[in-house]
């Protein structure tokens, strides 16, 4: 008997599965996303690396036991900055993994402006390197000077192109190249990151092995306009090729149009 769960959908591009209900709060131009304060800076460092970067470790230990594969990549670029990508399957999860790649390395991650809206912890979010996304375009000029100035600053971005939650998905949604201008116009390295999911011994929640690849960088041999789009398809076709790597499958994601009779 197939255990599985089934989740249908309609949108590879837009179609979102997290279990999370939030309303997100605006992200205007009164957004402050760069503090330089001696008191930020010391809430970054208590809960970046003495609260959060622990309990992620434990978690992702204890509850997927996970293995990361090709992380020494990272350790080489740890005194310059640069962006990762990865896939996006799990609520808690993918906030936590990429400040498990190097743990030396300060990582900020871009997300949707729910991250910062839930009570109490999305206060704290900021301090554990959120940069959420923006509205309008006063809003996008502070987000993009908050970007260079990390990357100025010799830290890693992070970034989920799917922008959606499919939990355990097993695949690579496809995903636009518009968040690859930003290592194109800043001239940094690109690396990505791949969860996939195989069986265990005991229990039904499945192991997590990441990936590390990269680096990649944008070809200055090719015409300024296409170089994202080039940089997302290497990317993207690595990505494809890890995925392929999962042996286990605990949602099933089937197209609506697939049922239709």
């Amino acid at each position: 008997m197939d255990k599985r769960k089934v989740i249908y959908y309609s949108d590879e591009l837009n179609d979102e599965f997290s279990v999370a209900k939030i309303t997100p709060k605006k992200i205007d131009a009164n957004y402050r996303y760069v503090y330089s304060s001696a008191f930020k800076r010391f809430t970054r460092f208590f809960w970046y690396y003495i609260v959060a970067k622990p309990l992620a470790f434990a978690y992702m230990k204890l509850s997927f036991r996970q293995k990361i594969i090709g992380a020494k990549k990272l350790k080489e670029y740890r005194d310059r900055a640069y962006f990762i990508y990865g896939n996006h399957t799990q609520d808690i999860g993918d906030a936590l993994v990429p400040s498990l790649l190097d743990y030396k390395k300060s990582v900020y991650v871009i997300v949707h402006p729910n991250n910062v809206s839930m009570p109490v912890v999305g206060g704290i979010m900021p301090s554990l390197g959120a940069i959420p996304l923006p509205d309008g375009k006063d809003a996008y000029r502070n987000f993009i000077k908050a970007i260079e100035t990390r990357i100025s600053q010799k830290n890693a971005v992070a970034i989920y192109p799917e922008a959606h939650i499919w939990p355990y998905y097993t695949g690579i949604r496809p995903f636009g190249d518009v968040s690859f201008d930003y290592p194109v116009k800043l001239s940094a390295p690109v690396f990505c990151f791949t969860n996939t999911y195989h069986k265990r011994r005991f229990g039904r929640k499945p192991r997590i092995v990441t990936y590390v690849d990269g680096p990649f960088f944008a070809d200055d041999g090719i015409p300024v306009r296409k170089r994202k789009t080039d940089l997302r398809d290497r990317v993207y076709a690595v990505m494809c090729e890890r995925a392929k790597c999962s042996t286990a499958e605990t949602v099933k994601y089937i197209k609506r149009e697939e049922t239709d009779g």
